[in-house]
């Protein structure tokens, strides 16, 4: 049982997130796999992002599109190091707290990020 808290907890943030059909995310709503990989997706919905890969690790975050920026703040809902370790290493994306991207595509398939010297290519799930 302990082990399903946390769902339990986030179960009125989803629920939330989905009655706001789509809200924030316009262009963004849905599942996004990251291109090369078979286990690395983002869900967006609302102004929620869900980081999680097919081994059940699973980030949360805040974001906000705004022109052709991602701003995304993401959580850890235990604290874990673990969790840091897994946007920036897994997804690359730095630092944990305090992403911002650039949107250099987006359309009905297709998502891709940017910073500095890299790039994120994602597509529709």
């Amino acid at each position: 049982m302990a082990r399903y808290y946390k769902y339990i907890l986030l179960l009125p943030l989803f629920l939330m997130a989905a009655c706001q059909e789509g809200g924030d995310a316009g262009d963004l709503l849905g599942q996004w796999r990251l291109t090369g990989t078979d286990d690395r997706y983002v869900g967006f919905s609302g102004s929620i992002a869900w980081f999680h890969s097919t081994d059940r690790r699973e980030v949360f975050a805040n974001f906000q599109h705004v022109g052709d920026s991602l701003f995304i703040q993401c959580s850890s809902i235990y604290g874990s190091p673990a969790d840091t370790t897994f946007i920036e290493n897994a997804f690359g994306l730095k630092p944990f707290k305090n992403i911002r991207v650039r949107i250099d595509a987006l359309d009905s398939d297709r998502l891709i990020l940017s910073k500095e010297s890299q790039s994120w290519n994602f597509y529709k799930y």
